[in-house]
C-alpha cells in the first residue's frame, strides 16, 4: 500500500513539474481565453443581427475585444507589474 501511496505522489509531482507555466502565463492565457469567448459571443449575437449595421458593429466589437485582450496578455507576460509605470503601478 505505501509503495502505491508513493507512486501515486511521485506521479503527481511529475504532472505537476511537466507543467512549466509560471502564474503569470497562467494569468496571460486566462485573459486570452476569457476574450476570446467574449468575442465569440459578439460573432455569433452579429450573425443573428437583423441588419448589416448591428452585424458591422457587433463584428467590431468582437474585433476590439480580441485585440484588447490580446494586448493585455501580452502585456503580463511582458512587463514586470512592480515597475510597470504604464499601468499606473
Amino acid at each position: 500500500m505505501k509503495k502505491m501511496i508513493v507512486l501515486a505522489m511521485v506521479a503527481g509531482l511529475a504532472t505537476v513539474s511537466a507543467c512549466n507555466s509560471s502564474p503569470r502565463e497562467n494569468a496571460a492565457d486566462t485573459i486570452e481565453a476569457n476574450s476570446e469567448a467574449v468575442a465569440d459571443n459578439l460573432e455569433d449575437a452579429a450573425d443573428n443581427a437583423g441588419t448589416p449595421a448591428a452585424e458591422n458593429s457587433l463584428e467590431n466589437k468582437a474585433d476590439a475585444v480580441r485585440a484588447t485582450g490580446q494586448n493585455q496578455a501580452d502585456d503580463m507576460r511582458t512587463n514586470d507589474p512592480d515597475t510597470n509605470l504604464s499601468n499606473g503601478i
